[in-house]
């Protein structure tokens, strides 16, 4: 039964994928209408999945698993789970890369790449590094005008470091590198520009989950300055960046985890110039009260669990 529905499953993204060639190759045809048959195309595909559709795509055990652990169950768009689908069967996402390479040009074309291949591009090996930099080059200009500013949803990112230090290893040696440093200088000063332009909570505490993934990368000082200084510009309330304290306390956490020497007097120094802002301190007291009530009251509920446990373990005779 479940290899059926894995059955049902696959034949309905296929039908998806069909779908995606044959408008790609309409507008590959059409020249004046090329513009508005790949604007409806990025509609198309990010498009929240209906609630028939959802339970196709759902029907397989392992597709589930793989959407619960991105977390986007609750929120599921057609590009998630092709997305997914081109990882894990490559083969099948080749002839629709292969006409928006010809139509990379035309507006919307990097949109649908960005969209359809974000995580193929991480975790797919690919053995030309030309092609790799073109198609990076894609994503981040796609991801820019889709992802960050509008918020559709959460974007990629290597939630290991095997998988960033994979992906850097595979761009090619730029010529300008002893300017702006190596690949991971390069995706540094990208990833840090681009969290300055972000608004919508969710994926801001998303990205500055992930940032964990940069531990033990080699990064020039002036880069590593660049996202220590940006991480610090999500630890303040109020401009220009008006973080929430959620926010907030995930930007100390990423800063504290990259950069741990000095942690204790840049809480120290926060903690000052929070002193200069008396219009803060009745939030920050309430919330500190609340804290602590929350320690109390978990470690009593530990207690009193570990307790009940030690009286319900049989005594040894």
């Amino acid at each position: 039964m479940p290899q059926a529905s894995t059955s049902t499953s696959s034949a309905y993204l296929a039908a998806l994928t069909q779908e995606i060639e044959k408008k790609l190759q309409r507008a590959l045809a059409s020249q004046s209408q090329r513009l508005n048959l790949l604007q409806e195309l990025f509609a198309d595909i990010a498009l929240e999945v209906d609630v028939r559709a959802r339970d196709i795509i759902l029907s397989s055990d392992e597709e589930e698993v793989t959407l619960a652990e991105d977390g986007i169950s609750s929120c599921l768009c057609f590009y998630d789970v092709l997305a997914d689908h081109y990882v894990r069967m490559p083969e099948n996402g080749k002839p629709i890369l292969d006409l928006i390479v010809q139509l990379w040009s035309q507006s919307f074309a990097s949109h649908i790449f960005a969209l359809l291949f974000h995580k193929w591009l991480f975790e797919v090996p690919l053995e030309n590094s030309e092609a790799l930099l073109r198609y990076a080059s894609a994503l981040v200009q796609g991801a820019t005008n889709v992802f960050w500013p509008k918020g559709i949803s959460v974007f990629y990112f290597p939630d290991t470091v095997d998988k960033l230090e994979t992906f850097l290893k595979q761009f090619p040696v730029f010529p300008n590198s002893f300017l702006v440093g190596g690949p991971a200088d390069i995706f540094v000063i990208e990833l840090t520009d681009q969290l300055q332009k972000l608004k919508v909570e969710p994926v801001l505490l998303h990205y500055l989950l992930q940032m964990r993934a940069l531990q033990g990368l080699e990064l020039r000082m002036t880069t590593s300055t660049r996202l220590k200084a940006c991480l610090y510009s999500f630890t303040s309330p109020g401009g220009p960046m008006y973080p929430t304290r959620a926010v907030r306390h995930a930007a100390w956490d990423a800063l504290d985890f990259l950069f741990p020497v000095g942690q204790y007097p840049r809480h120290l120094i926060s903690l000052f110039f929070r002193l200069l802002y008396p219009w803060y301190w009745p939030s920050s007291c309430w919330n500190f009260i609340m804290s602590c009530i929350r320690a109390v009251f978990y470690s009593i509920l530990r207690l009193i669990f570990s307790s009940w446990d030690n009286l319900r373990k049989p005594k040894s005779t």
